[in-house]
């Protein structure tokens, strides 16, 4: 490659990704809407298609129309993305379907965003418009806005349509965000890994029109719904554990306060007694290993990378070292331990006979409960402390490169 090939390639502001497999009967008009935008406007760009193992000729087809093309092995969507981005010799990308359905020769309003600063520039097609035919009912009225909502909901972002798979992006930005999924979830990933990590994000309007395939989509509603809902939850700690098990042991510890001095009559006929304080029992058990399952995957999530360490989440890990989390978990048993102990001396004291107290069972109860929720927190404390061996192996052995670098070298 001369120097003059190098400079022009590093003076490419925009490349529009195109990720293929098959797509033989739109892929040429995507190019040519492509390339008719570069050349109406002041970009220097490039159309690079990341193929994804087609059979139909649109390697070939692509190539012919002037596009860059890129053969990508790994299957999936996500995968011919990710690829792509790699290839990509422009500071900014636009990624579109290969299938006809969004107008890339209309991409101003995208790059007047990037130049502005935005790092990811998402299309909006509710606000644009969506033609008749081009979503399918279900896609339109249920699958996307509440996916799109759930979005929202748990990393705070502010997108209206959340799937377009219209969208533009600095690419280095992009690039270090260090994405992983190789399926339909990449665009869900993309999004929320740069919500989570404050990058600039905004919206524009973008139409939707019916593709030009005359065969099925890629896309499987179920399939593909449920895998960007699981995505989206795994990617969650908070709403997937968290708060679940908050709202579990405020639900038995409210059930253990009402029903602790004795049975409660909400109607005739009707007593909360001791199954139900049983249930209240339960429900303390159950938020409480939710908890410890959002911490580990909180935890795990950000050693990982796949999200950025919170706040809220340092000082806990800060505050709850190894040795603190012990003393913990050893504390609660000491107390549940001790309320058994009263619980089975009281028994003891009228010969093993029926209790009249009905306080003695609901002391027992709890105190079983406390023993099994400190044997628990022991246990995630241990896991915990296992899951930082890596941190702590890293750190030491950068200390030491480091007090090696430092060596100052005899006289």
């Amino acid at each position: 490659m001369t120097a003059d090939d190098r400079r022009t390639i590093e003076e490419l502001e925009l490349t529009i990704l195109l990720p293929c497999l098959n797509e033989a009967e739109t892929i040429e008009t995507c190019i040519d809407k492509a390339m008719s935008y570069l050349a109406g406007s002041d970009v220097r760009g490039e159309v690079l298609v990341a193929d994804n193992g087609s059979t139909d000729g649109s390697q070939q087809l692509a190539a012919a129309k002037g596009a860059r093309v890129v053969q990508v092995r790994d299957r999936g969507y996500g995968s011919a993305l990710r690829n792509g981005i790699s290839a990509a010799r422009g500071r900014y990308v636009v990624m579109g379907d290969a299938d006809d359905s969004y107008d890339l020769s209309e991409l101003g309003l995208f790059v007047a965003r990037l130049r502005e600063g935005y790092d990811i520039v998402m299309g909006n097609r509710f606000r644009g418009g969506i033609a008749p035919g081009a979503m399918p009912f279900l896609h339109r009225y249920l699958g996307n806005p509440v996916l799109s909502f759930l979005g929202r909901l748990f990393f705070d972002v502010k997108v209206g349509d959340f799937h377009c798979g219209l969208r533009a992006f600095n690419r280095e930005r992009v690039q270090a965000l260090n994405l992983h999924t190789t399926g339909m979830e990449f665009a869900s990933e993309m999004l929320i890994s740069a919500a989570v990590r404050s990058y600039r994000i905004c919206e524009v309007p973008t139409a939707l029109k019916k593709d030009g395939r005359s065969r099925p989509p890629h896309l499987r509603t179920w399939r593909d719904g449920w895998r960007h809902l699981s995505f989206l939850l795994m990617l969650s700690p908070r709403w997937l554990f968290i708060y679940p098990g908050f709202a579990l042991i405020l639900f038995g510890l409210c059930i253990e306060a009402v029903l602790f001095p004795g049975p409660v009559q909400i109607a005739d006929g009707v007593n909360l007694e001791i199954k139900t304080f049983l249930v209240g029992a339960i429900a303390i058990l159950i938020g409480i290993q939710n908890l410890t399952f959002g911490l580990i995957a909180q935890r795990f999530a950000v050693r990982y990378q796949l999200l950025p360490e919170s706040k809220w989440n340092h000082r806990l890990v800060s505050f709850l070292t190894f040795e603190r989390g012990l003393i913990v978990a050893i504390s609660v048993i000491g107390l549940g331990t001790a309320g058994f102990i009263w619980s089975f001396l009281t028994w003891a004291s009228v010969d093993f006979g029926p209790l009249t107290n009905p306080i003695v069972l609901r002391v027992l109860i709890i105190s079983l409960t406390g023993i099994v929720i400190g044997v628990q927190l022991g246990f995630t404390v241990f896991l915990a402390g296992i899951m930082s061996i890596p941190i702590r192996r890293d750190r030491t052995l950068a200390a030491m490169d480091q007090d090696s670098s430092e060596v100052t070298p005899g006289r």
